[in-house]
């Protein structure tokens, strides 16, 4: 779960450092749309690379991801606006490889402990999130260099993370040749239910990395502090932290996925919808938002493992999910500022986002149901 930890706090950072990042570069809120929203492209493209587990051994690929996230953070912090979109892309190979290893792994090392395993994971993810979300302001306060500082922190972690996996390296070539001998596997890109799976990771990810990136920015603008701003992101991390880990429960108890699926992604629609209205009641919007999505996120990574048979499966809609899903979800970022740029306001971007939860509501439905792809 080291791993796990070192996947999210250098992409949660960067939402809550754009005003001093912008008036230190002097970058655009575009451009800022767009740096939220390029590593979020680099996953996607550079999911694929997953695969190479299969060739190279999964602890090699982990140590080479650790190093690539690594690297890709000192880079970003070095302050300059070339080095920011340079050090994203890096950071973010290094993160893509690192997501698709993990449901693997997982489903490789442990089948019969899939469920809760991934919750854990999940929960790693979401509390490591939270935890960079509530020291990126502090940091850049108390360091020498300001938000500089605070992104490269960072890199700490994953130095050390890689440095620990790096013994486990010896048992790749093993891992490489059981990987290479294993049964042929069904590929998930013509399957509907893939494609369904695939579509709601896109959705659930675009609206966790709009909150993260850019409800800071709108939060300032309707009148909260820095500080309040970054506060309600943790609150909204943290919800949904104790959602995913009540999560278990409900789906042992379920028959499939697809009631739980469509309440959380509508309960998302009425917190969107609730900020447009009252914006003055963004912490309960912001607490019911991370009900939502936190429900989602949850099972989003659990599709994964329950719409697939066994964990050659597992890899592959891994790979397929996360490297179209992301796709789908840098459009958001990027285009959330898009549409403030040309409206002057935010109330458009936030009906479209809440337009797009109520999508992932009928994807939810159809990829909640209990069967595998094939």
């Amino acid at each position: 779960m080291m791993l796990a930890a070192n996947l999210r706090p250098a992409l949660t950072t960067i939402g809550l450092l754009i005003e001093p990042i912008r008036a230190t570069t002097g970058i655009s809120l575009t451009a800022a749309g767009l740096l939220n929203s390029l590593p979020l492209v680099a996953l996607g493209l550079f999911a694929p690379l997953g695969h190479l587990g299969r060739r190279f051994g999964v602890e090699r690929m982990v140590v080479a991801a650790l190093c690539l996230l690594m690297i890709g953070i000192l880079v970003r912090s070095q302050g300059t606006a070339t080095t920011l979109f340079l050090g994203s892309v890096c950071l973010a190979a290094g993160i893509a490889i690192g997501n698709v290893m993990v449901p693997g792994i997982i489903k490789r090392d442990f089948p019969t402990r899939s469920k809760g395993l991934t919750t854990t994971y999940a929960v790693t993810l979401g509390l490591t999130a939270a935890l960079a979300s509530g020291l990126a302001v502090p940091l850049a306060e108390v360091l020498p260099g300001g938000w500089q500082a605070s992104l490269g922190f960072w890199a700490i972690p994953a130095a050390v993370t890689a440095l620990i996996w790096v013994p486990y390296t010896r048992s790749a070539e093993q891992s490489a040749h059981r990987s290479e001998n294993d049964s042929v596997h069904v590929s998930p890109w013509q399957s509907a239910l893939a494609w369904l799976v695939t579509l709601f990771m896109g959705l659930q990810s675009l609206l966790f990395y709009v909150a993260v990136s850019w409800l800071p920015t709108v939060f300032q603008q309707s009148g909260f502090s820095p500080k309040e701003s970054g506060l309600l992101i943790v609150i909204f991390q943290v919800v949904a932290l104790i959602v995913a880990m009540a999560m278990p429960l409900l789906l042992k108890k379920a028959k499939n996925q697809s009631a739980i699926a469509v309440v959380a992604a509508l309960l998302a629609t009425f917190s969107v919808c609730g900020f447009i209205m009252f914006p003055g009641a963004a912490l309960l919007w912001m607490t019911t938002l991370g009900m939502g999505g936190g429900a989602m996120m949850i099972l989003a990574l659990a599709f994964i493992s329950l719409r697939s048979s066994n964990h050659h499966q597992t890899a592959s809609l891994s790979v397929m999910s996360q490297s179209v899903g992301y796709l789908i979800a840098a459009a958001g970022p990027f285009c959330f500022g898009l549409l403030h740029d040309m409206t002057g306001e935010w109330k458009i971007p936030l009906a479209t986002l809440a337009a797009l939860t109520i999508l992932a509501a009928f994807a939810g439905f159809a990829a909640g149901r209990d069967h595998t792809y094939s």
